[in-house]
């Protein structure tokens, strides 16, 4: 009983721990897209017109996909917790596996896009000016999150599967979640600054 108890007490404060280390990375997170972002629009309101020419056509059709894309992968990740809360392992399993597929479907997406942009508009980071730099950046360090994250959940999936997580204390596979969402509303600001105002 006294193990448990000690047991209990220990998975609690290891968790405060974790999760104040998670939202500090969260919020650096936010500074750094936050900071490219303000960035970006400043030089965009500079009354200098925008798009400024000779900027990449980007395809809002082909983003628009993509985006509907990693929306779903918002959904599937949030079953997969909803399903480990109810102690359906398999079901969670079969969630996150899909919320992993989506999250490469979208790089996959973007991957795309990129290459349309370099082979018809010889768009790059280097030779497109402001707006291929900001677009390049922003983008590429969002994908980047994205693969980070399909790394993450492929971790946790193991993870779960070897029995590091119980039903009732499963921080890890929370915060996984609460990744994920962050990846998903980065993508919407991103989303309607460069394809849609």
């Amino acid at each position: 009983m006294r193990a448990a108890v000690a047991a209990d007490q220990f998975y609690q404060e290891t968790r405060d721990l974790r999760v104040t280390g998670f939202l500090l990375f969260m919020v650096s997170d936010l500074v750094l897209f936050s900071s490219f972002i303000f960035a970006y629009l400043y030089l965009r309101n500079t009354g200098q017109g925008w798009p400024p020419p000779g900027a990449p056509h980007l395809n809002l059709a082909l983003a628009a996909l993509n985006s509907v894309v990693l929306f779903g992968s918002g959904a599937t990740i949030h079953f997969a917790l909803e399903n480990w809360k109810h102690e359906k392992f398999m079901k969670f399993a079969g969630w996150i596996l899909a919320t992993i597929v989506l999250g490469i479907m979208f790089l996959s997406g973007q991957g795309i896009e990129y290459y349309s942009l370099y082979t018809v508009d010889h768009a790059s980071w280097a030779g497109s000016g402001i707006f291929g730099a900001s677009f390049f950046t922003l983008t590429g360090m969002h994908g980047l999150h994205v693969f980070a994250g399909i790394i993450y959940l492929t971790v946790l999936l193991l993870q779960a599967a070897q029995g590091k997580y119980t039903f009732k204390h499963y921080t890890g596979l929370t915060l996984g979640t609460l990744y994920w969402h962050f990846v998903d509303v980065i993508w919407v600001v991103l989303f309607s600054i460069f394809y849609l105002i």
